[in-house]
């Protein structure tokens, strides 16, 4: 059995997994197969040049094959082995400073560029103060806090394959080993644009071939102006001569083999249900207190012994993941809504407020720059749907369409950390129809066709959000409930349910 490769600070930082010779020649041979015919070949970060040498071996009629790399020892290593091409050249170079206008001059179109790009994301990069970066941009044009939380985080290999897009400017060949959440990242991206002829992915076992326990594919796209096929056929491997399965595009949504029709009945905005993510606090060592006896004990092992103004019974993603209801630990919320001044628990609770104090360091270490600029403690997520007494959850992170009816504990709404989403709801009647419709074959459907469970976090606000549950009640047969439980003044109930003062 394959062993997982340990990565060190060099394959973490250059995401260096060489590609295997064989595997690099399987899918020259492929995409030969598939009537690929290019006149000029690029690999920007060709490593040890393994698929420059099966680009030579399956294309020999190439006018020019050409690798980039940044490492010199692995561009020492290629240029070392007997060419069987005339026209292989090989260069030094940092894929985030090479002129690649000057590259593409080198040959004429139709270009194909191949390789394995890096599987490291942005954000490890910069936990280890890597140079080897893009610009600091938001390249996915994240608006508000989601540029800043996380949600802007991305694939290395993605950013790359953006740019093959804007150098290809629309006639060519991409073939690349990824993995297959950037492959389908990559094709929203390139369907919105249009000017895809048709795309694949065939799946490839990475543990087998890098020691890599990620999804991985091999991903062809090819570019044609005048084309717009927004679909993706899915192998189950590279030998499959036939689909498995396929992907489409709807509403600038991947979907996995729906009819689009099925989906347009349920899609739309939702007027009185807002889905919420959880509390983000960043400092779970210090703001999150465990039953130790008749006190509490934090993260840091202290005993920790406050007043009950901000504490609140709290769940975390694990927990709503495995059906568990009944909490174990409580949180400190230290505010009714975002930016809120803090200054006021000193007199409300003087003994949380010198808790808080004294760990300022560790929360001043919060790294997501939604921190500066607002009150001391501050965290986010927070507003009248926080403290709503009935919530319908889900986790973020579990890899099942479970969702679960929280109810007040001990008189207190229950708060989530920020791996949970829910709906707030007055009543638990309300509660229990929502999970019900939830629940449904027909939103079960709907949601399973958008989700990849690969993901690190398979469901997120965003694809939650985009069933109406107005039009799924409506299509149950529960329009009536529907209206009954959104009227104004149960949506002006849930809305101020709960206050420190109160």
């Amino acid at each position: 059995m394959a062993q997982a490769v340990k990565k060190t600070k060099a394959i973490t930082e250059f995401g260096d997994f060489q590609t295997p010779d064989s595997l690099a020649l399987q899918v020259t041979e492929k995409l030969r197969l598939m009537g690929v015919q290019p006149k000029s070949i690029l690999e920007p970060t060709c490593g040890r040049g393994a698929f420059v040498w099966a680009a030579a071996e399956s294309f020999p009629e190439a006018e020019v094959i050409l690798g980039v790399e940044i490492n010199r020892h692995h561009t020492d290593h290629a240029m070392s082995l007997p060419r069987s091409h005339k026209n292989i050249r090989f260069q030094l170079g940092d894929f985030f400073a090479t002129d690649w206008t000057t590259i593409f001059a080198q040959g004429c179109s139709p270009w194909l560029i191949l390789g394995n790009p890096p599987w490291v994301t942005n954000s490890s990069l910069g936990s280890l103060q890597s140079g080897n970066v893009p610009d600091k941009k938001n390249s996915q044009e994240r608006t508000g806090i989601e540029a800043v939380t996380g949600k802007s985080n991305f694939d290395i290999s993605e950013w790359m394959l953006l740019r093959y897009l804007d150098w290809l400017q629309g006639t060519g060949t991409i073939a690349v080993l990824c993995k297959t959440s950037v492959a389908r990242k990559f094709l929203a991206h390139a369907w919105k644009q249009s000017g895809v002829s048709f795309s694949r992915i065939y799946k490839i076992d990475a543990m087998v071939q890098f020691g890599a326990a990620v999804d991985a594919c091999l991903l062809v796209v090819g570019l044609d102006r005048q084309s717009n096929n927004t679909t993706c056929d899915v192998f189950d491997s590279i030998e499959a001569s036939s689909p498995a399965s396929a992907i489409s595009c709807f509403r600038g949504h991947l979907v996995n083999d729906t009819p689009h029709h099925q989906l347009e009945g349920l899609w739309g905005s939702e007027i009185h249900y807002t889905w919420r993510s959880g509390i983000k606090h960043d400092c779970s060592r210090v703001m999150e207190l465990f039953l130790d006896g008749d006190g509490y004990r934090n993260g840091l092992g202290e005993q920790v012994a406050v007043e009950e103004t901000f504490l609140f019974p709290m769940l975390k993603g694990s927990d709503i993941g495995n059906g568990r209801i009944q909490p174990r630990a409580k949180m400190v919320v230290t505010q009714e809504t975002v930016g809120q001044q803090t200054s006021g628990i000193a007199i409300a609770a003087p003994d949380t407020w010198r808790y808080l104090v004294r760990h300022q360091a560790l929360l001043n270490q919060r790294g997501s720059v939604i921190y500066r600029k607002n009150p001391d403690f501050s965290v986010f997520g927070v507003g009248p749907y926080t403290f709503a007494p009935w919530k319908v959850a889900i986790s973020g992170f579990y890899k099942k369409l479970s969702f679960v009816v929280v109810g007040p504990y001990q008189g207190r709404p229950v708060v989530f950390d920020d791996t949970v989403y829910f709906l707030p709801c007055a009543t638990q009647r309300e509660a229990r129809f929502l999970e019900e419709i939830l629940h449904s074959e027909l939103a079960v459907q709907f949601l399973s066709s958008m989700i990849y469970w690969p993901d690190k976090r398979p469901l997120t606000v965003d694809l939650l959000k985009r069933i109406s549950i107005e039009k799924l009640a409506i299509a149950l047969g529960r329009g009536a409930e529907y209206e009954e439980f959104t009227k104004p003044s149960d949506v002006q109930e849930q809305q101020g349910v709960f206050s420190f003062a109160s």
